[in-house]
């Protein structure tokens, strides 16, 4: 193979807004804290009609304090959500945009929902007042490829430019996809991530009618409970997370903080239904191995695994049956927790904020815990890291993201040696 297929790929900075704070540092907290950031929708009045009456807003933000009027104008929230994370990534970066070659640094950010939120408002104008009253802005802030268009014009990233969309996964996604634009020289500096900005009435009613949220309406920051025997169905989120992902001998030569290595990846289709997954986790288990067979590495490297968790019955079940088929003994010697009972379901942006996630236990030695994991379902007797963190000195790590259609990654991040 030639040795121009053969970059190293590390990640030299990060940035993140989540329902548990507006920045990596105060995210990163409430997660090793195990605080739930969950509570009862305060975005639209609710009715008697609605299953679902909670969800993990981002509360107390205010956008314009990195985005101008002109942007505001022209931006659905899941934009400004990734904007924000954007912004925070490229100044953790540490990199001067006035050297170099812009057309070497690019943009990977993609949504799974996209500008659910302009939908739902130009579709009620076009109903009441007619197609003349729809703002010509319309489009450009519905487009799934929003937030990378309007990272790249910030930054001037001239290079690669790209906008995955495949739900759940996506963040995800978008790493693997930065991962092989570097490793075939197609860029040298990345900033990948996901977004999502979809609590709202459309999207709750929608996943209510699936039966795909839960329902514990009276206690919210119970609701997330991943591995757990009372779990009933995920809760939506919102949120953003963006990593700098660079070629190794860049970041070094620019003397930049590197935090950490992606030494490969695993992509799968279930091919089976459009949205539940497959009973036994086959294809979570054929990413998670492909993931392991990229990197070059044995089941028995991994220290810890970022489930996908989502608190769904059949999700959590697919996934614990993955990982036990493809692990064997060294499955109860690692551990495996889902910052989701903490975050709820971002959806697009879940891969990015759990690979943050992630990068930060690899660096800090502790590993998030999974909360309100009170009665494990039966056959769930892994070290779930349940309710308390736990520290560890993390070599390789895995990072699960799984979405509708089928769509599983799997990401294998390292400490850098």
């Amino acid at each position: 193979m030639s040795a121009q297929y053969q970059r190293r790929v590390v990640i030299t900075g990060l940035g993140a807004i989540s329902n548990l704070g507006h920045d990596v540092a105060s995210t990163w907290n409430g997660l090793i804290e195990g605080r739930s950031g969950i509570a009862t929708i305060t975005a639209f009045e609710q009715d008697d009609l609605w299953n679902t009456t909670i969800a993990g807003e981002v509360k107390d933000w205010d956008p314009t304090e990195k985005l101008d009027r002109g942007e505001m104008k022209k931006t659905d929230r899941f934009a400004q959500l990734g904007i924000w994370a954007a912004v925070e990534a490229m100044e953790s970066s540490g990199l001067d945009l006035n050297q170099g070659d812009p057309y070497r640094r690019g943009v990977v950010i993609g949504s799974g929902v996209g500008g659910i939120q302009t939908i739902e408002i130009n579709s009620n104008i076009l109903t009441e007042k007619g197609p003349r009253r729809l703002s010509p802005f319309t489009v450009p802030k519905l487009m799934v490829n929003a937030v990378s268009g309007n990272v790249s014009i910030r930054f001037n990233l001239r290079g690669v430019n790209s906008a995955p969309a495949t739900a759940c996964a996506t963040g995800g996604h978008a790493l693997a996809e930065a991962y092989m634009f570097i490793a075939m020289n197609q860029a040298d500096f990345i900033l990948a991530g996901g977004s999502e900005g979809a609590v709202s009435p459309v999207c709750v009613s929608s996943f209510s009618a699936m039966k795909a949220l839960s329902t514990r309406n009276d206690a919210p920051t119970r609701a997330s409970r991943p591995f757990d025997r009372g779990r009933d169905g995920f809760v939506l989120s919102e949120g953003a997370a963006v990593l700098a992902v660079e070629e190794l001998e860049h970041a070094k030569a620019r003397g930049a903080n590197i935090l950490a290595e992606i030494i490969g990846f695993g992509i799968t289709g279930d091919a089976g239904h459009i949205a539940a997954p497959d009973a036994v986790g086959t294809g979570a288990q054929a990413a998670m191995s492909a993931a392991l067979r990229h990197a070059g590495i044995s089941t028995e490297s991994v220290d810890y695994i970022n489930a996908h968790g989502t608190s769904t019955p059949l999700g959590d079940l697919a996934e614990v049956a993955a990982v036990k088929n493809l692990f064997g003994d060294h499955a109860y010697k690692l551990a495996m927790s889902s910052t989701k009972s903490c975050t709820g379901h971002t959806l697009g942006a879940a891969g990015g904020i759990e690979s943050i996630a992630v990068v930060k236990a690899i660096c800090e030695g502790a590993m998030p815990p999974t909360i309100n994991l009170e009665n494990p379902d039966d056959g769930f007797d892994l070290n779930f890291v349940a309710n308390t963190a736990q520290e560890r000195n993390i070599k390789v790590a895995l990072n699960n993201s799984f979405g509708f259609g089928g769509h599983n990654v799997s990401l294998a991040i390292a400490s850098f040696e």
